[in-house]
């Protein structure tokens, strides 16, 4: 099974910007269908984005279309989550997994805490 740790987050102020990784340990020879997620304190954890093995295609939950953009390198085995015009609401824990159907499939790793301030 793939494991994957995420970096990046951080406290910002509203309407600023942050970019996600995700990297997969070891060297990787099949791209596969990845996703974030996140849990914000007192709520489940919810999808957020996806994007397919190949990179040619993404999804997003409606919360976040316009404002963020997922992207990966293969050659890093490594998915990025570009969040620009952040809102309060985006505070939470955010999480990366193998994903299908907007479903989380793979283990779930520690997180990186985004703290967006008003």
């Amino acid at each position: 099974q793939v494991q994957l740790e995420e970096s990046g987050g951080g406290l910002v102020q509203a309407g600023g910007s942050l970019r996600l990784s995700c990297a997969a340990s070891g060297r990787t020879f099949v791209s596969y269908a990845m996703g974030w997620f996140r849990q914000a304190p007192g709520k489940e954890r919810e999808f957020v984005a996806a994007i397919s093995g190949s990179g040619a295609s993404a999804d997003y939950a409606d919360s976040v279309k316009g404002r963020f953009t997922m992207s990966r390198d293969s050659a890093r085995n490594t998915v990025y989550l570009q969040m620009n015009n952040l809102k309060f609401e985006d505070t939470a824990v955010y999480y990366c997994n193998l994903v299908q159907r907007r479903q989380a499939t793979g283990r779930w790793g520690q997180g990186t805490q985004v703290t967006v301030s008003s």
